[in-house]
């Protein structure tokens, strides 16, 4: 484990010590839950350790969208060789409100006890946002975040706190991987009340607990198969464990696979991706990828602007080769590019700030139907 400054030792504490307070309640609600539903394969705790030992942290990303100095977010991480936060880069696939006084620092302040608040405590301390890919879904555990992935070692987890659910919305459930059964009764009893859990739709609380196990079957390669050998797509917007990683994110130490969306092969977005995996030694895989028919868009999922938002980007930006009248995550892309070099074109939708809104609610879109 690297050693870590202060403020994120403090932020792990301060998690796993609320964590382990709630454990023994949580250990007999899961057992609960399990001996209602005749899961008699494993006890609670060792259907936690199998989750955890078989589950590793991915972090969602769009590489083709540009950063400080003109460069796409590819070109950064091949540059810099490191993963980094919001507070740093200024860029989100969610919203922007890593800054003092922002949503993201009061969330912060919030879950970890003030420790990124404390003296001394720079932004490039931060934590970086994942989730914890429990399924082993193809197109990562929160593709909400990005059409592409990294998917971390399986030592990452020893640094990351995680969270039933996203954290703007200040969950009840944490933990770390030292004390992480109270987020696995709360996936547990989400099962058992909504039938439905990390975007898995199941019978039971038995059945999710066979899902995960089954999911990745380890292989001898960071014990995991490479993506698309088990877990499909998961298009899992909204439905996650999300994980919040302590300290730097190295992509030579840290990441085990790339895991692309096919739309960008043979674009310069993906030749920024190999030279990527061969610059840091990363192997990059292609996860099946999504396409869809501007005329099979939705007026209801995302609000109106959404149609006529997609036949413009089939029209101006599509891929070259593909269906004349479907994009994907590429041709988003590049309709993000034009937004940021030539924003007087995309008036009539609206401002900068509003377009840019829309576009990364059309990738949700994508995601959700495509």
């Amino acid at each position: 484990m690297m050693e870590l400054k202060r403020c994120q030792e403090r932020a792990l504490k301060s998690v796993e010590s609320k964590a382990a307070a709630a454990e023994p309640h949580a250990r007999k609600k899961a057992a609960r839950i399990l001996r209602e539903a005749a899961y008699d394969v494993m006890s609670a705790d060792d259907l936690c350790a199998a989750v955890l030992a078989r589950s590793r942290v991915t972090l969602n990303f769009h590489p083709d969208r540009l950063i400080a100095g003109g460069l796409t977010v590819a070109e950064g991480l091949l540059r810099d060789g490191e993963y980094r936060s919001q507070f740093e880069t200024r860029i989100s696939s969610g919203g922007l409100s890593a800054y003092p006084g922002g949503d993201r620092d009061r969330w912060e302040r919030s879950l970890f006890a003030g420790a990124y608040q404390a003296e001394g405590a720079e932004p490039c301390d931060r934590p970086k946002y994942g989730a914890l890919n429990v399924m082993r879904y193809a197109d990562g555990a929160s593709p909400r975040f990005g059409s592409c992935h990294f998917r971390l070692k399986a030592g990452v987890l020893d640094r990351c706190t995680f969270t039933c659910g996203d954290s703007h919305a200040q969950p009840e459930h944490a933990g770390t991987r030292k004390v992480f059964m109270p987020v696995l009764a709360a996936l547990l009893e989400e099962v058992r009340t909504t039938g439905s859990a990390l975007a898995s739709d199941v019978p039971g609380a038995g059945a999710f607990a066979a899902r995960c196990l089954s999911a990745a079957e380890p292989d001898g390669k960071d014990g995991l198969p490479g993506p698309g050998a088990s877990g499909g797509i998961g298009r899992a917007l909204d439905a996650y464990v999300e994980a919040q990683i302590h300290g730097a994110i190295r992509l030579e130490s840290d990441v085990a696979a790339l895991v692309a969306d096919p739309s960008f092969q043979g674009t310069a977005t993906g030749a920024q991706l190999d030279a990527l995996s061969e610059a840091y030694g990363i192997p990059l895989y292609w996860h099946p990828g999504f396409r869809l028919a501007a005329g099979s868009v939705p007026e209801d999922f995302r609000g109106p602007v959404m149609p006529p938002l997609a036949r413009r980007v089939v029209s101006s930006y599509g891929t070259e080769g593909a269906s004349p009248d479907a994009f994907d995550a590429a041709a988003i892309g590049r309709a993000a590019a034009s937004l940021h070099r030539q924003p007087e074109s995309w008036a009539d939708f609206g401002t900068p700030d509003e377009v840019l809104q829309y576009l990364k609610q059309l990738w949700h879109v994508l995601v959700r139907y495509g």
